[in-house]
């Protein structure tokens, strides 16, 4: 009996150490579960974004409408996109607007942002009535803007004959003035910046802001130096997605204007959907897809590249 329960033990300890070269360490199983947990984003990724990207590269070789005829035609999709006029304004177009209102929108956030950081009564109501701008930003809340900013029935030229501007600007039917409405509108929307913006300022230490009232700093000083520069991070990242968001605005000018008055609010996605579903000119809109990929590509890359200029992070060696 005794010899059978040694024999067993034996075996067992011969099982455990042939096992044991196989057990995965606790980091090697945490690694594991971590690529198990982001498999459907990546399964999704590859099929969704990586596979149409690539079909897309594909098409913007080829002069085709997908369904009766396809012809390679190499890079000319890419020649006739600089010698079509269109594009040349639709990039303008794009341009303007984001040149204008991605500053706009980031100094107003970081207005509401400030004011919303102070203890003021009702303090969480009005963070939300700032914030859900951002969450109910749809074809209803356009066509209110619309309504709006109707040249003779509309509330903003009514508020402006009421302080003496008589007549108003036509706006959206006006071509100089279509523009300049729509990047009016896109303050609404701010409110998502605004909320980024809180939390940077909630993380600044007060420690900086009792070192500059010792030093005898004022109010605009402090935030000039102390202020700007902690929240110098949240306004690179606000500048950046900033810019990749309004390159790729459309549903303003599809909504409100079809893209004029005479091309005036013509953006880039808005001319590349008119490519592809309009005139099933799906090579060619494949190529102005690229081209805009390249243009946001280049700006984050530059802008990636002189953030060490002026961006501090702290605990950041010098």
């Amino acid at each position: 009996m005794g010899k059978n329960a040694s024999g067993m033990s034996n075996l067992l300890r011969a099982l455990r150490a042939w096992r044991r070269p196989w057990r995965l360490s606790l980091d090697t199983q945490e690694a594991l579960f971590g690529y198990l947990f982001i498999l459907p984003w990546a399964v999704g990724f590859l099929i969704f974004v990586a596979a149409a990207m690539t079909a897309s590269l594909g098409l913007s070789l080829l002069d085709t409408d997908i369904i009766s005829f396809t012809r390679f035609v190499g890079l000319d999709n890419y020649r006739e996109m600089f010698q079509d006029p269109l594009f040349n304004k639709s990039l303008f177009v794009t341009s303007y607007y984001t040149f204008f209102s991605v500053p706009l929108n980031t100094a107003f956030a970081l207005l509401v942002a400030l004011a919303l950081n102070q203890n003021l009564r009702g303090q969480g109501m009005w963070r939300v009535i700032y914030y859900l701008p951002a969450v109910i930003s749809g074809v209803a809340v356009l066509r209110l803007w619309g309504w709006m900013f109707h040249p003779d029935l509309g509330l903003v030229n009514a508020a402006l004959e009421v302080i003496g501007v008589r007549p108003g600007p036509r706006w959206l039917h006006s071509e100089a003035w279509a523009m300049p409405a729509i990047i009016i509108m896109s303050l609404w929307s701010a409110g998502g910046s605004m909320l980024i913006f809180l939390g940077g300022l909630q993380q600044i230490p007060e420690t900086l802001y009792e070192a500059a009232m010792i030093d005898g700093a004022g109010r605009l000083q402090r935030f000039f130096h102390v202020t700007v520069p902690m929240l110098t991070p949240t306004i690179f990242f606000s500048l950046v997605m900033g810019f990749i968001g309004s390159y790729q605005i459309f549903n303003v000018s599809y909504i409100l204007t079809e893209g004029g008055p005479n091309n005036a609010t013509l953006t880039y996605v808005l001319y590349l959907y008119r490519k592809a579903f309009i005139q099933l000119r799906f090579g060619y809109a494949s190529a102005l897809a690229w081209a805009l990929f390249v243009i946001i590509m280049v700006f984050t890359a530059l802008s990636f590249r002189t953030s060490h200029w002026w961006v501090y992070y702290e605990g950041e060696s010098e």
